[in-house]
């Protein structure tokens, strides 16, 4: 553990020029947003990424990946966490709407009760929408428009007798998204399932598979990125932005003496880890296999440590 400490008390500097696929940004904002007021376009929160804090209270440089779409300021779609304050957003914004559907007249969250209403009810109008959570037509028409030029809403046009049709609002196939989901019980109930199938051996085989299809995925984005003859400094850097863009947290470190450290502060298969504790035994492998060099575990999340913290050397000749 004194080790681990050791090395994140190091130089940071982290992966540069680490892009993302382009998807709708203003939905991803809306989605952070979910708590705030309307805003326009202008106005909807751009993730800001900086140094995560030190156990040493020494200044750390960046030690965040710089993406090139924050360069232009325009709001990453992923919501990985990859950096403290985008976890408290999403805490602050997400989590309330996994909570008990909430009755009419509860207008401190307009929005999120739209949501819930065209979820639970089906497509309608906006005055239909306007009974369904006890509010005014108008103020549920701004959310629903809001919701509309982020992706999250569709309007269409519907016909019913006589008289000028009426817009009715629908859910769109992204707003799934902002819904209460449960993938880690998923994968844990189908790794038991293939436990009492082929037992701990089929287990192995599992996640061996997995990480040869892992390898074979940042392996390309090294040869990608990377020039030929990288340095093992360069090679860690990718491999701990890939991580970070995964929800690990990842951080490159090094050293003033040159020694390298590879940190992950966040599981993002925690889920998983700890029933299986052979997920964790192959991540480790993955790096020494990807990195070509010797990966060293000094700090380990499932064992109780705050990050999983990994030395990384050339191997000895």
């Amino acid at each position: 553990m004194a080790k681990a400490t050791a090395g994140a008390a190091g130089i940071s500097v982290m992966p540069n020029s680490v892009s993302r696929p382009e998807q709708v940004s203003a939905r991803a904002a809306t989605f952070l947003a979910m708590e705030q007021e309307p805003a326009t376009s202008s106005e909807l929160p751009t993730a800001t990424r900086g140094a995560l804090p030190r156990d040493d209270g020494k200044a750390e440089a960046s030690a965040s990946p710089i993406h090139a779409d924050q360069a232009h300021g325009s709001t990453s779609p992923f919501e990985h966490g990859t950096d403290a304050q985008m976890i408290e957003r999403r805490v602050r914004t997400v989590t309330p709407l996994v909570t008990p559907t909430p009755g009419p007249g509860a207008s401190s969250n307009l929005r999120r009760e739209v949501l819930y209403a065209l979820r639970t009810g089906g497509p309608a109008a906006p005055d239909q929408v306007a009974d369904r959570v006890g509010a005014s037509r108008t103020g549920v028409l701004q959310q629903l428009r809001t919701l509309e030029s982020a992706g999250l809403v569709t309007r269409s046009l519907s016909r019913h007798g006589v008289g000028r049709p009426r817009h009715v609002y629908d859910l769109t196939p992204a707003a799934q998204e902002l819904f209460p989901a449960n993938y880690g019980a998923l994968a844990q109930s189908i790794l038991t399932a293939i436990r009492t199938i082929g037992g701990e051996a089929l287990i192995r085989d599992v996640f061996a598979t997995r990480r040869r299809q892992l390898k074979t995925r940042i392996g390309g984005r090294l040869a990608e990125r990377l020039p030929a003859g990288a340095s093992l400094w360069e090679k860690v850097r990718e491999v701990a932005g890939y991580q970070d863009e995964t929800g690990y947290l990842g951080r490159a470190t090094r050293d003033q003496d040159g020694t390298i450290w590879l940190s992950e502060h966040n599981c993002a298969i925690s889920g998983v880890s700890r029933p299986f504790p052979i997920a964790c035994e192959e991540e480790l492998a993955l790096f020494g296999e990807i990195l070509g060099a010797t990966v060293t575990r000094e700090c380990h999340i499932a064992s109780g440590g705050r990050s999983c913290t990994y030395r990384v050397e050339p191997v000895k000749k």
